[in-house]
């Protein structure tokens, strides 16, 4: 029993260890390079590198040298077997607000080693407040919108059943 034990402690602070020295700046700066290949440029105001997390603040986004979005703060949480990312305060540039709701409160995105294949979604803003999976195994997507607010512009995109209205898309 005492061996048991000691594997679990060994474990224990291997894995806490691998999260206080992951270096979550340079895994951000990595993530940047690759984006930029994509033509996807992300300006932050200021990181904060935490113990379990890395926070963005006022991060704009920038497609093809255009400004599509601003995000007031951007949180990357993980524990290694739980992944959570959360946007708070998502602005669209106003030439997008035609075709998409130009603003999001808030909207967290979490991933368990559980179920590797899924990553859940829920998001809050002008459009109302949406919840929905993303299958990286069959590469889909489905949300539904469970209080719909300003969907207007994207009602044609989505499709109707008995709980409501849901978008469902592949990748």
């Amino acid at each position: 029993m005492q061996m048991v034990k000691k594997i679990f402690i060994a474990l224990f602070i291997t894995w806490f260890a691998l999260l206080i020295f992951m270096p979550k700046q340079e895994i951000y700066y990595a993530l940047e390079k690759e984006l930029a290949k994509q033509e996807i440029e992300i300006n932050e105001k200021s990181i904060k590198e935490g113990v379990f997390s890395l926070t963005l603040n006022q991060a704009s986004v920038y497609v093809k040298g255009i400004k599509i979005a601003t995000i007031e703060e951007f949180t990357f949480f993980t524990l290694l077997f739980y992944t959570k990312i959360e946007l708070d305060t998502l602005l669209l540039d106003d030439a997008l607000k035609a075709i998409v709701p130009q603003q999001t409160n808030k909207a967290i995105l979490s991933h368990t080693i559980l179920s590797p294949f899924d990553t859940s979604v829920h998001a809050e803003g002008s459009f109302g407040v949406i919840d929905g999976s993303v299958d990286l195994k069959e590469r889909k997507i489905h949300i539904n919108f469970t209080e719909t607010k300003e969907i207007g512009m994207i009602k044609p995109q989505l499709k109707k059943d008995e709980k409501g209205w849901y978008y469902e898309t592949s990748f």
